[in-house]
Parts: C-alpha cells; sequence; structure tokens
C-alpha cells in the first residue's frame, strides 16, 4: 500500500468522524432531481438537521419539511412522506435524495442526518452520550412527521469516535461490536414500530470499505437480518459503487452509465468511459467536493451520489407499487 492511499484513508476517517449540524450557508450549486430531467432543487438553507434540505423554495414549512398540498389522508402511493436519518453519508446525499424522491414519488421529505453517528445516537433514552439531541431522535421525529418511510443510511461507525457506543471499536471488540450493532438495529426498530406503527423502515446497505471489507459485509448482513424479521425494505445502494464482480472489494472508479455518458459532469473521464466515485484525498465520502469542518449536503454534481440515492428512491418506488399487506 503506498503511502499516498495510506494518508488519504486517514484523512477520510477523521473526515467520516466530524460531527455538527448541517450548514446553515445558502447552497449554490444544482444537483438533478431526476436522471430523466434536468431540472434541479433548490433547497431552503437549513439551521438545524431537521430542516436540512427538507423542502424547496416554495412549500416547505420552518423546519424543511415539505408540506405543500399535504393531504394527512392520502395513501403512501399518492404522495409518500419520507423521513431520512443517517451519518456523513447521508449528509452528502439528502439534497439530491429530496430532490429525486419530489421529482419521481411526489414525496414529502424531511432529513435529519448528523456526521460521525451510528444507530445508538438516534435512540430515545441514549442521553448525554449521543450526538444527535432528543428532538431529533428517530422516535420524536417519527411521531412528530408520522412518515410511510424511514431511511436509515449508517456506514457503521467503527473506532470509537461515537460516544453512545461506549468505546467498543471493531478492531478490539469485534464480536461486541457487531452484537451491539445488532441489539441497536433491533431497538431502534422497535422505537420507530411504537412512534408510528405504518412506518417502514429502509435499511441502506453500505458500499466497499478499503480498510475493513468484511466489516461492511458484516454490517450489511445486520440490515438484512432486521429488515427480513420486521418486515423492512432494503435498499442496496452499496452495490452501485460496486464493480460488478466484486461487490465488496473497493473500486475509485466504475464505467459511466448510459445516463452518466449522457450528462458530461457525470462521467469524469470520458475518454476512457468511466467516472470517479471518491476523491484522491478521501476514500469514504462520495462527494467529489472537499469534506469541510461544518458537515453540509455536497455541493457538487457527484456520480457516487447520484447512483446510491437513485436505489434508495428506487427501492421506494417499488415499495409504493406494491405496498405491504
Amino acid at each position: 500500500m503506498s503511502r499516498p492511499w495510506i494518508g488519504g484513508v486517514l484523512a477520510g476517517l477523521l473526515l467520516l468522524s466530524a460531527c455538527g449540524d448541517p450548514s446553515s450557508e445558502p447552497e449554490t450549486a444544482s444537483t438533478p432531481s431526476s436522471p430523466r430531467t434536468a431540472s434541479t432543487t433548490h433547497q431552503r438553507p437549513a439551521a438545524t438537521p431537521g430542516a436540512s434540505a427538507g423542502g424547496d423554495t416554495g412549500g416547505a414549512d420552518a423546519r424543511g419539511t415539505d408540506t405543500a398540498g399535504a393531504d394527512t389522508q392520502g395513501a403512501p402511493a399518492e404522495r409518500p412522506t419520507v423521513l431520512y436519518l443517517g451519518d456523513s453519508l447521508a449528509m452528502e446525499n439528502q439534497k439530491v435524495l429530496g430532490g429525486l424522491l419530489r421529482d419521481e414519488k411526489k414525496a414529502r421529505y424531511t432529513s435529519a442526518p448528523y456526521s460521525g453517528t451510528t444507530l445508538c445516537d438516534y435512540l430515545e433514552g441514549s442521553g448525554e452520550d449521543s450526538l444527535v439531541p432528543p428532538k431529533d431522535k428517530a422516535a420524536a421525529l417519527v411521531r412528530r412527521l408520522r412518515p410511510d418511510f424511514v431511511v436509515l443510511q449508517f456506514w457503521g461507525n467503527a473506532w470509537g469516535y461515537t460516544p453512545c457506543m461506549d468505546g467498543i471499536t471493531y478492531d478490539k471488540e469485534r464480536d461486541e461490536y457487531f452484537a451491539r450493532y445488532t441489539a441497536d438495529a433491533g431497538r431502534l426498530t422497535d422505537q420507530i414500530a411504537e412512534a408510528a406503527s405504518g412506518a417502514r423502515i429502509v435499511w441502506v446497505l453500505q458500499g466497499p470499505d478499503p480498510i475493513t471489507p468484511d466489516r461492511v459485509r458484516r454490517v450489511n448482513a445486520v440490515y438484512e437480518r432486521q429488515a427480513r424479521a420486521s418486515g423492512g425494505l432494503l435498499a442496496d445502494a452499496g452495490k452501485t459503487v460496486s464493480a460488478a464482480s466484486a461487490r465488496y472489494t473497493w473500486t475509485q472508479y466504475l464505467p459511466c452509465t448510459a445516463y452518466e455518458r449522457e450528462h458530461g459532469a457525470y462521467c469524469t473521464q470520458p475518454g476512457s468511459g468511466r467516472t470517479a466515485l471518491h476523491r484522491d484525498d478521501d476514500y469514504l465520502h462520495f462527494c467529489l467536493a472537499p469534506t469541510t469542518s461544518t458537515p453540509k449536503p455536497c455541493p457538487v454534481r457527484s456520480p457516487g451520489i447520484l447512483r446510491i440515492t437513485r436505489a434508495i428512491s428506487q427501492a421506494i418506488g417499488r415499495a409504493v407499487a406494491a405496498p405491504a399487506d
């Protein structure tokens, strides 16, 4: 392993651990709201995670929840309500996902990601040992918003940056790490179900980990088991940022898709027919702009983010088209 690669990985780890609210600065870069259109979604500047990327400039309330034309008695198939929670990957994805869901599903959408978090941070009762305040715990948001879908995207904080993990790390306490992660997935599912019985959880499967490939494989297995046990849904977003023949082998580049070839900003190396998923100095995130000290949505078009969010949107679309019995 070359020294530049090691340095990039270490930088990525430090960036992943960053925590804080979304930026309160206006976002100036536009992102496509749908692969089928050239329209853009301009988000209202967010002051709190509950308001981040939750609404556009016309029809969003103070918390960022899109309420224009909302029918609280309407079926999910007419206009689903979606809540998006997660860590720094969700932080960078949130505006693009909101645009896709509004454009393709006419969804009412709210996002409340916190960088550096894991499942336990969103549990009610985690108290002061959490990076998420009580008002933005999963159950608290579900009680208030009554979403049809709760999308959970967590890469799986593994190095002890998250206080509520009580110092349990993948490297030093591997079995305890997975046992705790499994237990927290079950507790979070139960709290969401108790807050709103009709909410369906969408577990986002993660892409390859360049340092410990088997860790992400086993984290995804936790999500898969929890979804089966509780009637949840899976969105295999990680597959879209993996090589077709190597699901858990990390790669910085993949062949451009047809959409990426047609829209030049998404095919970063058209001469070779491939596109960049990661920056050279950040092997974990998918935003092609530098990660800032104040976490915020990605401000530039990034192929990996579009691939991931399309997988999530498609999973919700399939569920809307064929709702659970």
